[in-house]
């Protein structure tokens, strides 16, 4: 049996409901709908991103997740770029939690970390500006030195750790690439604890590969989505979300 470590909250990105539901246009299937069933199945909150192109979430989609994560009691974590327009969606939004994420158009989805010490004099405004207004602020970031600690200079409370590198090099094969990722993320979870910052994961983490990232002591939260999506297709959405959490409760050796 493992040490027992802190339990770990699981965010479920419900963003690929929406792009599913965007494919044909309409109303089905509902993201809303998606997160009540989430959060009924064990997920501590719920992770959308309102793109800029509103590829898949939309104002109304963000509207009605806060509504129903107010009313249930849990948790919304509105991702969005670092623009005055998201800004001022926020703002109204008044969701828990605020990640600013990097953003491209062109990119299938976010390619990496956001550039927190080349871009500090535009997001630290933007920090303070959702902190001030009860948010909880969040920094999508590689697990380097150099971000962690510009995170905490444009006043972040929260840093997430961008996984995809981990994941994709598991699944081409690049074990010594994997553990070497594996291994700067466990010192960039140290490092950012340290300097008081809480620590999150996400992007690209399955069953097969979520162990070693929720078996990282300062990790508080990982935020997951695609997979989940993906696999609720074939086996629900409930037992999905269901059996990621046993796999993280067992990695931090609370499983019964």
């Amino acid at each position: 049996m493992l040490p027992k470590l802190d339990e770990i909250r699981l965010g479920v990105n419900i963003d690929h409901v929406a792009t599913l539901r965007n494919a044909r246009g309409g109303v089905h299937p509902c993201p809303v709908d998606a997160a009540r069933l989430a959060i009924e199945a064990g997920a501590d909150g719920i992770t959308a991103h309102l793109r800029e192109d509103r590829r898949h979430i939309n104002d109304e989609d963000m509207a009605r997740l806060q509504a129903l994560c107010l009313e249930l009691g849990k948790p919304l974590n509105f991702e969005l770029a670092a623009t005055e327009e998201m800004l001022e969606i926020a703002l109204v939004t008044k969701p828990h939690a605020v990640c600013i994420v990097p953003e491209n158009r062109t990119e299938r989805t976010t390619e990496g970390g956001l550039d927190a010490a080349g871009l500090h004099n535009q997001i630290t405004p933007i920090a303070r500006a959702l902190a001030d207004n009860g948010s909880r602020v969040s920094l999508f970031i590689e697990a380097v030195p150099r971000q962690i600690e510009a995170s905490y200079k444009c006043a972040a409370q929260v840093v997430e750790f961008h996984t995809g590198a981990y994941a994709h090099a598991l699944d081409m094969g690049e074990q010594g690439q994997a553990d070497g990722l594996l291994e700067a993320m466990r010192l960039g979870a140290k490092h950012a604890d340290d300097l008081g910052l809480e620590v999150h994961f996400g992007h690209g983490l399955t069953f097969d590969n979520v162990t070693p990232i929720a078996e990282i002591p300062e990790a508080k939260e990982l935020n997951i989505g695609h997979f989940i999506i993906g696999e609720a297709v074939s086996m629900g959405l409930q037992p999905a979300i269901a059996e990621m959490r046993r796999l993280i409760e067992r990695a931090r050796g609370v499983e019964g």
